[in-house]
């Protein structure tokens, strides 16, 4: 089932057209990712969603209705600009605008003292905003964000500015509201933290959607027949048997007591004939499908779409 969907949804603005009949379905309890270049129009796609501008023509479905401005208390959304009020003690702001979320004061402290806990910052309750560091910030506002348990988070690059250990933290804790029952789009530059979190994804290029689909479905199909075969021994005598069925092939230095080749198989070629020859061959040990990560489709697939 799907939470939300998006149905040829087009903006205009002057002089730039924003959205081009962009269409996507993002699953209940999945993790989505919303992919595309600088200006592609995902910020735009965002703040429909977000009820903060309308579609000129198409239409936003969420839980099985036409999306309406009240619909925007079962949504979480962390901008990539951030807002807190720098002079504004941390846990005063967090109560504030858990408020504003529609938590009573004290069903709000208590949630914000468990999130508190968990992210292990009960010291900075009675800082100012303007003391701490970005990173810091960052946090207070994930933990605003998320308190309401919404039906649908939108993270609008989360981990700008985090370091390395916050950033996996910050995961960790995406995961497990998505376990929970929460449903999330996640938009980012990297392609890294799309492969580690999101089950579906959408390529925005050029205001149109290019490319959609179940991430590990989307890798595959850009698999092209690759393969990567590991030896016990040296392989080379494979090479000559292998001319026929493969289009090219290159094998690895020796390293860790294993030799590594790998070989892209013509249209017509059968994976089975290949491990057979290797096994006769040689000491076959191992193979897997080369898959591109989602950085090389996100290249390519930009690429195609501007020719």
């Amino acid at each position: 089932m799907d939470l939300l969907t998006v149905e040829n949804v087009s903006k205009q603005y002057t002089g730039h057209k924003a959205l081009d009949d962009v269409s996507l379905a993002v699953p209940e309890g999945s993790i989505y990712g919303l992919l595309g270049p600088n200006g592609a129009g995902k910020t735009t796609l965002i703040r429909i969603i977000n009820h903060i501008t309308a579609p000129d023509s198409g239409k936003v479905i969420l839980d099985g209705h036409q999306l309406t401005a009240d619909d925007v208390a079962m949504i979480g959304y962390l901008p990539e600009e951030r807002g807190l009020y720098k002079k504004m003690k941390v846990g005063e702001q967090a109560l504030f605008f858990a408020q504003l979320k529609g938590l009573s004061r004290s069903e709000a402290n208590y949630r914000l003292r468990q999130w508190f806990d968990r992210f292990d910052i009960n010291n900075w309750w009675n800082k100012k905003v303007e003391e701490l560091s970005k990173g810091m910030a960052q946090k207070i506002q994930f933990i605003i964000t998320v308190l309401h348990e919404p039906k649908l988070l939108i993270f609008d690059e989360p981990f700008s500015g985090f370091d390395p250990i916050n950033a996996a933290l910050l995961k960790d804790e995406i995961l497990r509201l998505r376990d929970n029952g929460a449903t999330v789009i996640f938009s980012t530059h990297n392609m890294s933290s799309v492969e580690e979190i999101c089950d579906y994804m959408t390529l925005i290029n050029r205001s149109r959607n290019i490319l959609s689909g179940r991430v590990a479905d989307v890798k595959a199909s850009y698999a092209e027949g690759r393969y990567d075969l590991t030896f016990a021994d040296d392989p080379s005598a494979i090479a000559e048997a292998i001319t026929p069925m493969v289009q090219n092939h290159v094998i690895f230095p020796r390293e860790n007591g294993r030799t590594r080749m790998s070989v892209k198989l013509n249209p017509d070629a059968q994976l089975r004939d290949l491990i057979e020859i290797a096994n006769k061959n040689a000491d076959l040990r191992g193979i897997t499908e080369s898959v591109p990560s989602i950085n090389d489709i996100f290249i390519k697939a930009v690429e195609a779409s501007n020719q």
